[in-house]
């Protein structure tokens, strides 16, 4: 009899952590944003058309994981060179908006006084699974192009844009 309780509550109980896991694993980290970052500094400085054409294209996992991607924009016009919706290709970044907080200006912005090699961080509210959350995007210049990947960095209970933006040193393993 033991046995028989016994067998659905395991059942029960490894469903429950399974999901548990799989929930977690559904949005990048940290680490994954800043290496798929990495990857795409060094793919900008080998072949800036074919890392452009890679980055917009949905189906390349090397730079789209889950909810991580790269996007980028031109320095000096602002208009997104590399995204992962095709609609998106030519839109002035400095256009775009989260409710009264003007993320595509801080990014243009953040860029243009960010010098090669260093890595802007932007700290913004975007929903999470319906919910507000902190996401932080890493954002850095390789030539004429500003690129980042955002990745979730915890849920928030309100909405308030945070408006933080800071610079870390170094981009990628082996930059100048």
């Amino acid at each position: 009899m033991r046995n028989t309780l016994f067998m659905p509550v395991f059942a029960m109980l490894s469903l429950i952590s399974t999901a548990t896991l799989a929930g977690a694993e559904q949005f990048g980290t940290a680490e994954q944003a800043r290496a798929m970052l990495d990857r795409a500094v060094t793919a900008l400085k080998s072949d800036e058309a074919t890392a452009l054409r890679a980055f917009s294209d949905p189906n390349n996992k090397q730079f789209h994981d889950r909810d991580l991607y790269v996007s980028c924009f031109n320095t000096a016009d602002g208009k997104f060179t590399a995204f992962p919706g095709p609609g998106m290709i030519g839109i002035d970044v400095r256009s775009f908006r989260l409710g009264d907080d003007p993320i595509g200006q801080r990014a243009f912005d953040a860029i243009q006084s960010t010098p090669e090699g260093a890595v802007a961080t932007m700290d913004y509210n975007f929903p999470k699974s319906g919910k507000p959350a902190l996401k932080q995007s890493l954002e850095t210049r390789i030539g004429d192009q500003g690129c980042g990947v955002a990745y979730y960095k915890e849920s928030v209970e309100d909405s308030t844009p945070t408006g933080s933006i800071s610079k870390i040193k170094g981009v990628a393993k082996g930059s100048k």
